[in-house]
């Protein structure tokens, strides 16, 4: 059963478009993905604790998931829901859900963990800035899965 809208901290609104349907008639499952990207990329930047361009630490994307329960497709309005199930010394596991409409049930669900590097060395973990650990502590719910214990920087070529 998905979670309902009382259960997320932060919400973000998105058009859907005419070319995110796929040929099935509903929104094909990478625009979801597009969707949490670009919620936790808002949240991030509204919050002043990500600068893109030039931001020391990032987040690196090391784990995804997402679960499907009801369709959408164009012309439907959606509402990403946010919050973090953990924030750890060097990683955070967001949660993530798309409400069709005004629907207080979700569409989907998912996850995904940035493992935080410094920019400049992107081999290693580096802990969270204390600016941006403050504004993630405020999306805790409690109510998440544990961070997968394995989760690490991918190794990059040199």
């Amino acid at each position: 059963m998905p979670d309902t809208r009382a259960a997320y901290r932060r919400f973000f609104a998105f058009d859907t478009r005419w070319h995110d349907n796929d040929a099935y008639g509903h929104i094909n499952n990478v625009v979801y993905y597009a969707f949490f990207d670009t919620a936790v990329a808002r949240f991030l930047t509204e919050e002043g604790v990500l600068e893109i361009p030039t931001s020391p630490a990032v987040g690196l994307v090391v784990e995804t998931q997402c679960r499907y329960f009801a369709p959408v497709s164009f012309p439907d309005r959606v509402t990403c829901g946010l919050r973090c199930a953990r924030v750890g010394t060097a990683s955070v596991q967001y949660e993530l859900a798309i409400f069709r409409n005004d629907e207080d049930a979700a569409c989907a669900e998912g996850y995904f963990v940035h493992v935080y590097v410094e920019r400049a060395d992107q081999g290693r973990s580096t802990p969270i800035p204390a600016r941006l650990r403050a504004a993630l502590e405020g999306l805790v719910t409690g109510r998440g899965a544990p961070l997968h214990p394995t989760a690490k920087p991918p190794t990059l070529p040199p």
